[in-house]
């Protein structure tokens, strides 16, 4: 959507940014912005989608999705994602595919520039999410989805009466590992440290528990096997004495943590200590902005309460927007304060 100057020769002709004026602007395409994007949408407020070059979020990486209500036979994440997609565009959302590349929050409207866009926008909601750390393999990001996995509670099912194994050695990592223990028939936990940096509460947990093993002093060197398209064993290494093993495997959860992609709102947004966005609700620290999903979830990251988020902060910008176009542009309440109760069905 980039211009060029007029009566320039092509050779000498220098791309302009074209300016696009929007009444609210959403940040990332997984199950926060596309929810987002429906209810602002269907309010009438032509929201623009500026979905990241990974079009659909963490779920696109998910095979089976059997926790998300309205589909008794589960659903495959990208599928889930595309119907999300298809249902916000039928409402009028228009979509960017890019990535943003700055913002600027000091005043409104916020300008937010692409690669070959600037856009001014009166609400922005951000559905950046978080992206979970991982080991850095090869055949790790291969076999993602394929056996591989960074969330026990969205695939641990998938695992019953397998041999899995859990990577990390943080209360996320145990959590997982006790929680992988209602179905698998074994977890073994590989830390690279000899003890754990979880809390004492939850390393007791999972160590009173008779599924759970632990091999410590040891880091993943890969995971087997890329050909066939799935895991079939995991090679470890003891990194004091160097010995490389091969054990059978059926699944790896790698749970070293997560990151919140909140690069760009550093200095501009309040964020916590973890770097997630600090929000009052789906609120951020600047009038006008919404934070909605994982990018302000440390605790929960599921699909379904992302979009749960997504649809508070449509609300959210539609109600201060119509309560600022009530006030002549002055500062409204938004629904969510004031005193008549609203009710949000459909």
């Amino acid at each position: 959507m980039a211009v060029c100057r007029p009566g320039v020769p092509l050779f000498l002709q220098v791309e302009l940014a074209m300016v696009i004026k929007k009444k609210v602007t959403i940040l990332g395409s997984g199950s926060a912005g596309l929810t987002a994007a429906i209810y602002a949408a269907r309010a009438n407020l032509e929201p623009l989608v500026i979905q990241g070059l990974q079009a659909g979020g963490q779920l696109t990486i998910t095979s089976d999705v059997e926790n998300f209500p309205g589909f008794p036979n589960g659903i495959l994440g990208p599928e889930l994602m595309e119907e999300m997609h298809k249902q916000a565009e039928r409402f009028g959302t228009q979509f960017i595919y890019d990535n943003a590349e700055s913002v600027d929050l000091s005043s409104r409207p916020f300008k937010l520039k692409t690669s070959s866009d600037e856009i001014h926008t009166d609400c922005l909601i951000i559905g950046t999410g978080a992206s979970a750390k991982l080991l850095g393999l090869p055949s790790e990001s291969k076999l993602m989805g394929h056996g591989v996995s960074a969330c026990a509670t969205c695939d641990g099912f998938f695992f019953r009466d397998k041999e899995v194994f859990v990577v990390g050695g943080g209360d996320t990592a145990l959590e997982e590992a006790t929680f992988l223990t209602r179905f698998a028939s074994s977890v073994t936990v590989i830390h690279r440290r000899d003890s754990f940096r979880a809390s004492a509460i939850m390393a007791n947990r999972a160590k009173s528990n008779e599924k759970v093993k632990f091999i410590l002093d040891s880091v993943v060197e890969d995971i087997l096997d890329v050909e066939e398209g799935q895991v079939t064993a995991i090679r470890i290494r003891n990194i004091k004495t160097n010995v490389v093993t091969e054990h059978p495997a059926d699944g790896v959860f790698i749970a070293i943590g997560h990151k919140p992609n909140t690069e760009l709102f550093v200095g501009q947004l309040e964020l916590t200590e973890n770097g997630y966005i600090k929000t009052d609700g789906v609120k951020t620290s600047v009038k006008g902005v919404f934070a909605a999903g994982d990018v302000q979830d440390e605790l929960y990251r599921q699909a379904i309460t992302a979009a749960g988020t997504g649809c508070m902060a449509a609300l959210e910008a539609q109600w201060l927007l119509e309560n600022e176009h009530e006030e002549g542009n002055s500062v409204g309440k938004s629904q969510a304060e004031a005193k008549e109760p609203v009710a949000q069905k459909g």
